[in-house]
């Protein structure tokens, strides 16, 4: 496929991963960052990793080939985004994909897919990388990404880059304590907050309250008066944490990204509202560019970086 030793082409091209809970998207993208074919599959997390990384490795290299058919060039790097703490030797902190924490998702793909550049980052944190690059945190410093979603995450970008921490977690803000009543928290399994404010729990609890199966968005765009007391109790409790954050590193700007989005102008006003008065300084707060597909470019921005990283490294060694 490519053996990294080829002249680079105006024609290369990288390819990205976004593993998602429920659906992975594959990508190739040109050296500008613009799609140029994608395809769609079902994780089907409960029957395991190893069938998960099988059928993506058959997807990507089809894709590769097609790819390589009408554009030519090569395949220079792949970006693959997952949900979870990245480690060399497994993704942590990710329950969705049973055995993912004992998965070395560099190793793989590059041995699967022969490429030897690989870049491998937490699905929020790539999306973040997305925003910096080509969206609403571009030249802002520093500056967070806010994801969210079924759960709750943040990066931070701080010189243009997403910090990483010093276990790959920063961000993680689901483990907030709520009060200092929490006393359960990381250690035992427990994502307080994330359990108190996440997507998934907005419905639960929606649900339980007007006795109908209800999702997040269900809940926000629903008429009865608890439902509405239920969203304007959870983004004020989220607004409080985002406040305490931006008093924290004191950004720039904060984009908000993920699938809430959709009920966008409630969450962003609810969050405006405790910035404008909690914050010394209160930040910029705007909407995310990539509100759908936000992993999968972040996916593509890791790529992309890689195979600059690469040949920067080459170029060296030639000099």
């Amino acid at each position: 496929m490519n053996d990294g030793s080829h002249n680079a082409s105006a024609h290369d091209f990288v390819v990205a991963i976004d593993f998602g809970g429920t659906k992975i998207a594959v990508a190739t993208a040109d050296m500008t960052g613009s799609m140029l074919k994608q395809a769609r599959l079902d994780t089907n997390a409960s029957h395991g990793a190893q069938q998960v990384l099988e059928r993506t490795t058959v997807t990507a290299y089809a894709l590769i080939e097609q790819t390589m058919a009408e554009v030519g060039g090569k395949s220079v790097a792949v970006g693959v985004a997952t949900p979870g703490v990245v480690h060399d030797n497994g993704v942590l902190l990710s329950p969705n994909i049973p055995g993912w924490e004992r998965v070395s998702l560099r190793e793989t793909m590059r041995t699967s897919l022969h490429i030897p550049t690989v870049v491998v980052e937490n699905d929020v944190k790539a999306a973040a990388m997305a925003e910096v690059l080509w969206g609403a945190l571009k030249g802002a410093d520093p500056a967070v990404f806010l994801s969210l979603g079924t759960g709750i995450a943040a990066a931070l970008v701080i010189g243009g880059r997403v910090v990483t921490g010093a276990h790959g977690a920063s961000g993680e803000i689901g483990y907030n304590l709520r009060s200092v009543l929490d006393y359960s928290g990381a250690a035992h399994g427990r994502a307080p907050l994330e359990e108190a404010i996440g997507g998934r729990f907005i419905g639960e609890r929606g649900s339980l309250l007007l006795g109908e199966s209800l999702s997040a968005a269900d809940v926000f765009a629903h008429s009865d008066t608890r439902a509405r007391f239920l969203v304007d109790e959870t983004l004020a409790e989220l607004a409080t944490h985002v406040a305490n954050l931006a008093i924290l590193i004191d950004p720039a700007r904060i984009a908000v990204g993920g699938g809430l989005m959709s009920s966008g102008d409630v969450i962003l006003r609810a969050l405006a509202f405790r910035l404008e008065y909690a914050v010394p300084f209160p930040p910029e707060i705007v909407p995310a560019r990539f509100l759908n597909d936000a992993s999968l470019h972040g996916a593509i921005a890791l790529a992309l970086t890689g195979s600059v990283h690469a040949s920067t490294l080459a170029e060296k060694k030639r000099n």
